[in-house]
C-alpha cells in the first residue's frame, strides 16, 4: 500500500512533456513541465508553502492568524489549501479581470475574496495590492506575505523547480523559457540552471506586450497574472538573458491551439510562454533542449480565453466569410481623441469640426486599450451638462464624460454591433483589446447604403 499524509507533500516533481504536434517543422526538442498538475492546479503552490512556513519560522503567522495577499488567483489557490491544512483564515484581493472561475474557486476553499479595479495604478487607494495592505494592517493577528517582496517565492523555486528540471533533463537542458508575473519563478529557478550549467542554460522570459519587463510601460493587457506595472523586489534583473514580448492576440491562439492539438487545458500565461518557446525553437537546432513551464490550468478560464463570445466581443476571432462586420462598418476614421482635462469648450469645437457625434476620453495615446478608455462625450451629453450648469464652457470633460459604451469585436456581425448600441446608440469597436473607434448608427447605416462614413456629414440629429 501507498499513500501520502498530506496534500502539501504533492507538492512538485511535476512532469515532463515533449510537445510533438504545435512543434511541427521544429528540430530542437521542446519539453513543457506541466504545473498545473500541482495539487492547486498552478506553479503557485510552490512558493504558497515556503511563504507560510517562512512566516510561521519568523513568529509573524502565529496559530488561528490571518493570511491577506494580494492574488490573480494561483497563489492564493496553494495559500488556502495549505491554509486549510493549518488552520489560518484567508482574506485575498483580486483585480476585477480575474475569471469567475478563479475567485469562486478561492471561495470554495473558504477564503474570502475582496474586488478591486484593474486599471488603476498599483499605488491607488483602490488597487488590489493597496487595500491588501490595508486590510492587513486593520484585521487583527493578520499577516500579508506579499509574493511580490517574499524572498520565499523565488528560493521556493531555485530549491525545487531548477534542480528538478536539470535532474528530469539530465543536464541536456539549453533554454529555460517561462512566463515572468512576480519574476519569483524566472529568478530562483533561472539563477539555479544558469549556476548548476556553468551559465550555459539560457533563461528566457515571456512577458504581455505592454508590461515593464520587455520594455513596455504597464499599459493594460488582457492576460491574467502575468506582466507588472513595475519591477518587484521579487525579479532579479540579472538572471534573465532575454525577456520577449508577446501579444494577446499571440498568447491566446497559442493557448487555444495546445487544448486543441497537444490536449494541453492550460491558462493564458502558458500559452504565452509557449509561443515565445516556439519562437527560441525556429533558431534552435536538433541539439538543443528548450525546457517551457506552463504555470497552471485552463479551467480558471472557461469564460474567457475558451469562450469564443468573450473573444468575439474583444476583436480576437477573424470575421466569417462574406458576412458585414462591426470594423467594416467603422472604416477607417482617423484617431481623434480628448484628453480628461480638455474642456468642454474644446470638446464642443472638436465634436463641430470633425462633424462627429461621439468622441472618446482618454489620456493614454494611441493604440489605445479598453482599460485606458475613461468615457465618452457627445453633442448630446454636453450639451444637457451646460443646459443645466452640470458644467461650464472651462469644466475638463473628465468631469462629465459618460462611462464608456458596451464594446464589439471587429470581426463581429452588424446584428451584435447593433445590439450593442441598442441603449446608448454608440459602441466601441475593439481589434485584440485595442479601440479602432466609436461606432454609431450613422456608421452603420452608411455602411449599408454603400457611403463612406467617414466622408459623409452625420445626419442633422446627431450634430
Amino acid at each position: 500500500m501507498s499513500w501520502y499524509e498530506s496534500l502539501t507533500d504533492l507538492i512538485g516533481d511535476t512532469p515532463l512533456l515533449r510537445l510533438s504536434r504545435i512543434t511541427e517543422g521544429i528540430s530542437a526538442t521542446v519539453l513543457a513541465k506541466l504545473e498545473h498538475l500541482n495539487p492547486g492546479g498552478s506553479v503557485k503552490d510552490r512558493i504558497a508553502l515556503r511563504m507560510i512556513e517562512a512566516a510561521e519560522r519568523d513568529g509573524r503567522l502565529l496559530p488561528g492568524g490571518t493570511i491577506v495577499e494580494p492574488t490573480s488567483g494561483n497563489t492564493g489557490v496553494g495559500l488556502a489549501i495549505v491554509a486549510a491544512l493549518r488552520g489560518y483564515r484567508c482574506v485575498f484581493t483580486c483585480p476585477d479581470k480575474v475569471s469567475v472561475e478563479k475567485r469562486n474557486v478561492l471561495r470554495a476553499h473558504g477564503a474570502e475574496v475582496v474586488v478591486c479595479p484593474a486599471a488603476v495604478p498599483p499605488d491607488h487607494p483602490d488597487s488590489y495590492r493597496t487595500v491588501s495592505t490595508r486590510l492587513a494592517r486593520e484585521i487583527p493577528g493578520a499577516v500579508k506575505l506579499d509574493q511580490y517582496a517574499t524572498p520565499a517565492n523565488r528560493e521556493s523555486h531555485y530549491h525545487s523547480t531548477g534542480p528538478e528540471i536539470w535532474a528530469q533533463t539530465e543536464g541536456r537542458i539549453t533554454h529555460f523559457v517561462t512566463s515572468v508575473g512576480t519574476g519569483g519563478t524566472i529568478s530562483g529557478a533561472g539563477r539555479y540552471l544558469k549556476e548548476v550549467s556553468g551559465g550555459r542554460v539560457r533563461i528566457i522570459g515571456a512577458d504581455p506586450d505592454g508590461s515593464v519587463y520587455s520594455g513596455g510601460t504597464g499599459r493594460p493587457y488582457l492576460l491574467e497574472g502575468v506582466g507588472q506595472p513595475g519591477i518587484p523586489a521579487s525579479f532579479d534583473p540579472a538572471v534573465p538573458d532575454e525577456i520577449l514580448a508577446v501579444h494577446d492576440r499571440d498568447s491566446i491562439e497559442t493557448t487555444r491551439r495546445l487544448a486543441r492539438e497537444e490536449g494541453l487545458l492550460v491558462g493564458g500565461s502558458s500559452g504565452m510562454a509557449v509561443a515565445a518557446a516556439l519562437s527560441v525553437a525556429k533558431n534552435a537546432g536538433p541539439a538543443d533542449l528548450i525546457v517551457v513551464l506552463l504555470p497552471d490550468s485552463g479551467r480558471g478560464y472557461l469564460s474567457k480565453i475558451f469562450d469564443d463570445e468573450w473573444l468575439g466581443r474583444f476583436g480576437l476571432t477573424p470575421p466569417e466569410a462574406g458576412r458585414a462586420t462591426a470594423a467594416g462598418a467603422l472604416g477607417d476614421p482617423a484617431w481623434i481623441a480628448l484628453t480628461p482635462t480638455d474642456t468642454v469648450a474644446r470638446a464642443v469645437a472638436l465634436l463641430a469640426e470633425t462633424g462627429r457625434a461621439h468622441l472618446p476620453v482618454t489620456a493614454a495615446p494611441p493604440p489605445v486599450r479598453l482599460a485606458e478608455l475613461q468615457g465618452v462625450v457627445s453633442t448630446a451629453s454636453l450639451a444637457a451638462a451646460l443646459a443645466t450648469g452640470r458644467a461650464g464652457p472651462g469644466t475638463p470633460v473628465g468631469e462629465v464624460a459618460d462611462p464608456p459604451p458596451p464594446t464589439v469585436g471587429a470581426g463581429q456581425p452588424l446584428d451584435a454591433a447593433t445590439a450593442a448600441m441598442a441603449d446608448g446608440g454608440v459602441a466601441v469597436v475593439l481589434d485584440a483589446g485595442e479601440v479602432l473607434g466609436l461606432l454609431t448608427g450613422h456608421h452603420v447605416n452608411a455602411h449599408l447604403a454603400g457611403v463612406d462614413a467617414a466622408r459623409a456629414h452625420p445626419p442633422e440629429e446627431e450634430t
